[in-house]
């Protein structure tokens, strides 16, 4: 398995971040060809999800989380910024991970696909995201 740990910047704000990029160039640099691509974000506050970006999906994503898990104080979990208790909840919403199958070296992700990491967490502006490639 070749395996890399990339670091992103979020910033103080809730962003859904487009890795496809950066996850072809982790494959390029894998030599891939046939197998799977793993993305795993280490963090309680993050996820990664698969979706299209720049026509406004990504905001609706950010929409919807807001009214599914408003940032209030209705949380148990109540450290940090008020309602950081929702970012906590959020990976039971969109899971830390994403299995990618490879095929000739390129993901197999459809049109308008992207990889994309889901940060709510503003008290939290870097984040680990591990890439790995398992050979088919």
């Amino acid at each position: 398995m070749y395996s890399e740990k990339i670091e992103i910047n979020t910033g103080a704000r809730e962003v859904v971040h487009d890795l496809t990029d950066r996850c072809a160039e982790f494959l390029t640099a894998a030599e891939a060809d046939e197998g799977l691509l793993h993305v795993w974000v280490p963090h309680a506050t993050a996820g990664i999800a698969v979706l299209e970006t720049g026509a406004g999906s990504d905001d609706d994503l950010l929409a919807v989380l807001e009214q599914l898990l408003p940032r209030d104080f209705r949380w148990h979990h109540r450290h940090g910024t008020p309602g950081h208790g929702r970012d906590h909840v959020l990976p039971a919403l969109i899971p830390p991970f994403a299995s990618v199958p490879v095929l000739d070296g390129r993901m197999a992700l459809g049109t308008w696909q992207s990889v994309c990491l889901v940060d709510t967490n503003v008290d939290n502006p870097i984040r680990s995201v591990r890439l790995s490639y398992l050979r088919g």
